[in-house]
């Protein structure tokens, strides 16, 4: 797998509303060691689509490995106006999306939800595979995307859910 799609849960999905909740401690060790072994294992491009959450924390991680690893990232975002109702707080945290290797725009503002489909089936198209952070018992509007990666011959989805994270605190205790 050489370019994989990180997406995952929005950070208001997961109940988390502040950056010193101690469960994105958690969420990032696990991230960690997955991204690691994904480096090891010859990865070389990674794409993201600028949700907060999942995907801020794991560029956080990768930009922190930048000086041990070779690899480039790039940004795939839907709308040219995403964010712009947000905090400051927040749009400081989509700049950094806006600053990969490669950054496209999709649309300039939402019109119709087939600009959603053609979006997730572009980023599919365009990844070998997936980091994704999804658990089928809590749904959101990631099952869209997430049935079109299962529908995909030959593409590899690596999966985060409850389960494992669970494991890793158990493993820790």
């Amino acid at each position: 797998m050489n370019v994989t799609l990180i997406v995952g849960y929005r950070a208001t999905e997961l109940g988390i509303f502040r950056d010193n909740d101690e469960r994105i401690n958690i969420i990032k060790k696990v991230i960690r060691k997955d991204i690691i072994k994904m480096l090891d294992n010859g990865v070389e491009w990674f794409i993201f689509l600028g949700n907060l959450g999942f995907e801020y924390w794991v560029l956080e991680i990768l930009l922190s490995l930048k000086q041990d690893y070779k690899f480039k990232m790039a940004s795939f975002i839907c709308f040219e106006n995403q964010g712009q109702n947000w905090s400051l707080e927040n749009q400081e945290k989509l700049s950094k999306f806006k600053t990969l290797n490669f950054v496209k725009y999709f649309y300039d503002f939402y019109r119709t939800p087939v600009q959603l489909k053609t979006f997730n089936r572009y980023c599919v198209d365009h990844s070998d595979g997936a980091y994704i952070f999804y658990d089928q018992e809590n749904e959101t509007s990631l099952k869209y995307l997430f049935k079109m990666m299962q529908l995909k011959d030959g593409y590899v989805i690596q999966q985060l859910d409850f389960e494992k994270l669970n494991e890793s605190i158990n493993d820790d205790y």
